[in-house]
């Protein structure tokens, strides 16, 4: 049975795990193996305890198998906008439904907003056609982030108008 639910303190072991696992299974050959490989698991636990609000959790038979964060949109070029900030998922646990019920549960509390944006890996192919599927939009605006000295990213953003 598939659970979703706001994230406690208590759930921060299973987030980092998944958070730490979902890069490993998800952006191997999408952003660099050395940088991948000096990520831990300590620290996307000692982030998810961190970073406790705004989250929810999958739970399949008690166990935390994906996460979705949302908040206000950070940056200030767009108004009245929310953001899904993070969305992971276990990769066994793909295609089972599971990533548009935490879409989902994001849509409701981000429901008072007039769009609602993501950044992508650009990438991540599979990724984006997931978000297309649910009405999101690629509107042009691309970033370069910094994961460390010296790996970066870019990154694409992608709007769903409510």
């Amino acid at each position: 049975m598939i659970n979703i639910r706001l994230a406690n303190i208590n759930d921060s072991k299973g987030r980092g795990f998944v958070h730490y696992h979902s890069w490993n299974e998800t952006y191997s050959g999408l952003i660099d193996q050395e940088y991948l490989d000096k990520r831990s698991l300590s620290k996307c636990i000692d982030s998810a305890m961190k970073y406790p609000d705004n989250t929810f959790v999958a739970e399949v038979d008690g166990s935390i198998v994906g996460f979705a964060c949302y908040a206000k949109y950070r940056d200030d070029d767009l108004n009245n906008a929310g953001e899904i900030t993070a969305i992971y998922l276990l990769k066994q646990y793909q295609g089972l439904g599971i990533g548009r019920k935490l879409l989902n549960a994001c849509f409701e509390v981000l429901s008072d907003y007039s769009s609602i944006v993501i950044w992508v890996l650009s990438a991540n192919k599979k990724t984006i056609d997931f978000y297309k599927h649910f009405g999101f939009k690629a509107d042009g605006m691309e970033k370069e982030r910094k994961l460390s000295a010296t790996t970066t990213i870019n990154v694409i953003r992608m709007i769903k108008l409510l």
